[in-house]
């Protein structure tokens, strides 16, 4: 965190996105709410940020994401006076794939589905003159763990200087759910995804590494800082704007 404490890492965002707003000129902040922490962080501290008659939570499920995902979002936002409105995305998703020029694996259903959700977001911050808040950590930031264009398209990324163990130290702090704090982070692309599992290395494995390689200049000291560090390299071209040669 850029802060030395949680309260003052949570009014930099707050500020931050007190004055996007401001700047813009926007009535709001649309946030895709999964049910997960980082989306929950995110939707608390903009309702904090502009109260919680200016945020609006969107669920926009699918098959493969399990039924706790949805409840988990509703309890957020019946928890912290924010309106939650559902739009499922099955139907989209089938009409999409049943064209045989696309192909169809877990991954790039689930990469499509992730695009689709922040078009959908985009559509409706736009009925609303709102901007998007986005939900990406420092964590998978680096190591490129978001789809191009889809979770990691937002206006404002109030998360993006924290790392996944900040996240969850602030997830306490603002009083998130249990049910939140202590769920499996997954992406719900395919049934019993974790991310941990997809990425073979834990949270604080990775937070570590990320941290160790910062302060050293990226000079790997282990097979694990190793591996990290290919991560970040093989996904540089994602936190890079498109290569042209204006």
């Amino acid at each position: 965190m850029q802060c030395r404490d949680i309260g003052c890492s949570i009014t930099q965002m707050k500020d931050l996105i007190h004055q996007i707003l401001w700047t813009s000129g926007a009535r709001g902040v649309v946030v895709g709410i999964s049910g997960g922490i980082d989306s929950a962080v995110a939707a608390v501290v903009a309702a904090k940020a502009l109260g919680p008659e200016r945020v609006l939570g969107v669920s926009m499920p699918v098959s493969t994401n399990s039924p706790l995902d949805h409840a988990g979002a509703k309890e957020l936002c019946d928890k912290f006076g924010i309106e939650l409105i559902t739009v499922p995305l099955d139907s989209v998703v089938a009409a999409a794939f049943a064209d045989p020029s696309l192909t169809d694996t877990p991954v790039l259903r689930g990469n499509y589905t992730a695009r689709l959700r922040m078009a959908t977001l985009y559509n409706i911050a736009a009925s609303r003159d709102a901007l998007v808040c986005g939900t990406s950590n420092k964590t998978e930031y680096m190591i490129g763990y978001s789809t191009k264009w889809g979770d990691s398209a937002a206006d404002i990324q109030p998360l993006l200087h924290l790392w996944k163990k900040d996240v969850a130290a602030i997830a306490e702090e603002l009083g998130i759910p249990r049910s939140i704090v202590d769920k499996m982070p997954s992406a719900g692309f395919w049934e019993g995804q974790s991310d941990e599992g997809e990425l073979g290395i834990t949270y604080p494995e990775l937070d570590a590494a990320l941290i160790r390689l910062e302060e050293h200049e990226f000079v790997p000291e282990n097979p694990l800082e190793e591996q990290v560090l290919a991560f970040i390299n093989k996904s540089s071209h994602k936190r890079l704007q498109a290569v042209s040669l204006l």
